[in-house]
C-alpha cells in the first residue's frame, strides 16, 4: 500500500461535506476516492456541459453510500456547482445521502441499495452493444457488496454475453472479511470468467496503469481490477472498521481528522 496519501483536498471536502451536511459515510468515501479521481480526471470521455452525451463513457458508482466521494470529484470535474456541495443532505439540495440521476448531473444510477448498480451497468453495457454504439461502461463495487448475489449473476450474464466494453472496480477494504473473512475475490471474479487485475486502490499511477492495459471491445472478456484499499484511508481515526463507517465528527475528531490531512 502506497505510503502517501493523495488527494488531501478531496478529502477535505468529503469531510466537510458530511459535518455541514449532517449525514454521509467519510470512511467508505475515502477508500474510493482515489480511484474516482483517476476515472475522472483523464479516463472516462464525459463533457460536464452535456451530461447526457451520446458519446460519453458511463460511470456506475454500485456502491451508492460512498458518494460523498464521487460528489466532490463531479464538482471538481465541472459537473456540480458550490451551489450544489452547499445543499448536500438539505431541503431543497439535489445531493443526497445515496445518488440520484433524476438530480444530480453526470449520475448514471440511483444506487445505495447494495448489489443493483453493478447489474444496472451491465444492462448499459449491453444495451450500447445491441445499439452498435462505442461508449466504455465502468461500475464500482464494494467488497461487502460482493455477498449478493445479484453481483453474481450480473457477472455471469456478462462473461457469457462476452461484454468486453465493461470494466469493474471492486473496493476491497475488507469490509466483507467481519462476517466472511475467507474471501479471494480475484480468484472468484476469474473463475467467473472475468479477465482480473489486482491494483493498490490508493495509487494513482497504480491505478491509471491498470485501466491501461485493459483491452475494450465490443465482445470480449469483460474486466474487473480488484483494488487493495483501506477503510477511511488518510484520515487518522477514521481508518479501519467500527464506529467510523456512519458518524458525523464532532469538533474534537474534527480537528483531528483535519490534522491528519493537512
Amino acid at each position: 500500500m502506497t505510503a502517501t496519501v493523495p488527494n488531501l483536498e478531496l478529502r477535505r471536502r468529503i469531510v466537510n461535506l458530511v459535518r455541514e451536511g449532517r449525514d454521509g459515510h467519510i470512511p467508505s468515501a475515502f477508500s474510493i476516492v482515489d480511484i474516482l479521481a483517476v476515472l475522472y480526471r483523464g479516463v472516462l470521455r464525459v463533457d460536464p456541459t452535456r451530461p447526457d452525451w451520446d458519446e460519453r463513457d458511463y460511470f456506475v458508482l454500485s456502491k451508492g453510500h460512498g458518494c460523498v466521494a464521487l460528489y466532490a470529484v463531479l464538482h471538481e470535474r465541472g459537473f456540480l456547482s458550490d451551489e450544489d456541495l452547499a445543499g448536500f443532505c438539505r431541503q431543497g439540495g439535489i445531493l443526497g445521502e445515496h445518488p440520484d440521476y433524476t438530480k444530480v448531473p453526470g449520475v448514471e444510477a440511483s444506487t445505495g441499495s447494495l448489489g443493483h448498480g453493478f447489474p444496472y451497468a451491465t444492462g448499459i453495457a449491453l444495451g450500447l452493444r445491441m445499439d452498435g454504439r462505442p461508449n466504455r461502461v465502468f461500475s464500482l463495487v464494494g467488497d461487502g457488496e460482493c455477498h449478493e448475489g445479484t453481483v453474481w449473476e450480473a457477472a455471469n450474464l456478462a462473461a457469457n454475453l462476452q461484454l468486453g466494453n465493461l470494466c469493474v472496480f471492486v473496493d476491497w477494504n475488507r469490509s466483507g472479511a467481519q462476517l466472511l473473512p475467507i474471501d479471494d475475490l480475484p480468484a472468484r471474479w476469474a473463475a467467473f470468467g472475468w479477465t482480473v487485475q489486482e491494483v493498490d486502490g490508493h495509487d494513482e499511477a497504480a491505478i491509471g496503469a491498470a485501466i491501461e492495459r485493459v483491452e475494450f471491445a465490443p465482445r470480449g472478456r469483460p474486466h474487473v481490477i480488484v483494488a487493495h484499499t483501506v477503510k477511511g484511508r488518510g484520515g487518522g481515526i477514521t481508518e479501519g472498521h467500527g464506529k467510523w463507517h456512519h458518524r458525523i465528527p464532532d469538533d474534537d475528531e474534527y480537528a483531528q481528522i483535519m490534522g491528519a490531512l493537512a
